[in-house]
């Protein structure tokens, strides 16, 4: 695929891999956006109850670049990618778009229920994710394990968005005919096509990069993948704190966390054994249970200050730069 082409190019590995690795991010993420847009629609379309698509197509959306990404490389054959990609990202997650959520904003109130409900189960999920990594590998009954978390979650969030007042079960049907149908579901395969192209490419430019530069490619993972794949819920997170409504970003990335921990390594795993290298387990999980207690303690507050997000953002510096061993 792009790959392919890449290597054809008559540049040094050097500036073909990293330029690889941004066009299949972009690629990717877009992709991602338009399936999860195409899906939404034929879910209304065919009269799925509005909490359904929200809780479950959508959630599964902010997700999909993690999640395809982390699939093909377990077929590539590069299994330590996984892990780097979900610890990066979920890391990613809470310092990157929850800080810049709260210097934007200023002050970031927060709901009672985000504190009470959905934080335990981040805080759950987190160290079950720990827990199964922790001795350098993730096998299909741990993958059992995690996938089973994920349906108690689900089936929570189910009941919960339902009982908070969208019950009325077929509310997102709309009456459309078959010429209404055949565009989503076009979007859909299309966009379907474009998902795996980018994501074949940001695995291979992650194992190019780390070959060329001699680091490991949980490492490119750990960062540059899982950076590339928060920057839609950055730019969404910056123009929700710019409307005053920062709050949002919050429900969303607890709920992206959580899934990237259950769903994208459990479905990993179950395709095939993750292996978890010694420069995660030793640096970038702790660094993940260290950002997940701090974003709990303040969340807890209810409320979230500027100088918390900048501490936040301060934070994901330091990470990069010691997972790099520039200090």
């Amino acid at each position: 695929m792009l790959a392919e082409f890449a290597v054809k190019l008559p540049l040094p590995p050097v500036l073909v891999w990293p330029a690889l690795l941004i066009v299949s991010l972009a690629i990717l993420v877009k992709a991602s956006d338009v399936f999860t847009d195409a899906a939404e629609t034929i879910g209304r379309i065919a009269g799925l109850p509005h909490f359904v698509v929200g809780a479950t197509i959508v959630a599964i959306g902010t997700s999909l670049p993690e999640l395809v990404s982390s699939v093909l490389a377990v077929l590539h054959g590069t299994p330590e990618i996984v892990a780097g990609n979900v610890v990066g990202s979920n890391i990613a997650n809470l310092l990157v778009i929850l800080g810049l959520a709260a210097v934007i904003d200023g002050h970031v109130r927060i709901r009672h229920r985000i504190a009470l409900v959905d934080l335990p189960f981040l805080l759950g999920s987190t160290f079950l994710l720990a827990l199964v990594l922790w001795d350098g590998s993730v096998g299909r009954v741990e993958a059992v394990i995690l996938l089973s978390a994920l349906a108690v979650y689900m089936h929570y969030v189910l009941t919960q968005t339902r009982s908070d007042g969208d019950g009325d079960g077929e509310a997102g049907a709309t009456r459309t005919g078959r010429g209404g149908v055949v565009r989503p579901v076009l979007m859909l395969l299309g966009s379907a096509l474009f998902i795996l192209a980018g994501a074949d490419g940001t695995v291979t430019s992650a194992i190019g990069i780390g070959r060329t530069l001699d680091i490991g490619a949980e490492i490119i993972a750990a960062s540059a993948v899982a950076f590339g794949t928060s920057l839609p819920e950055v730019s969404v997170t910056v123009a929700a704190a710019r409307r005053g409504n920062a709050e949002m970003a919050v429900g969303n990335v607890l709920g992206s966390n959580i899934f990237n921990a259950l769903a994208v390594t459990g479905i990993s795993a179950a395709t095939g054994m993750l292996v978890v290298p010694a420069s995660l387990i030793g640096f970038a999980v702790p660094i993940m249970l260290v950002a997940t207690l701090l974003v709990y303690f303040i969340v807890m507050q209810q409320e979230m200050t500027k100088w918390e997000g900048a501490l936040l953002l301060l934070f994901y510096v330091f990470f990069i730069a010691e997972l790099f061993h520039w200090i």
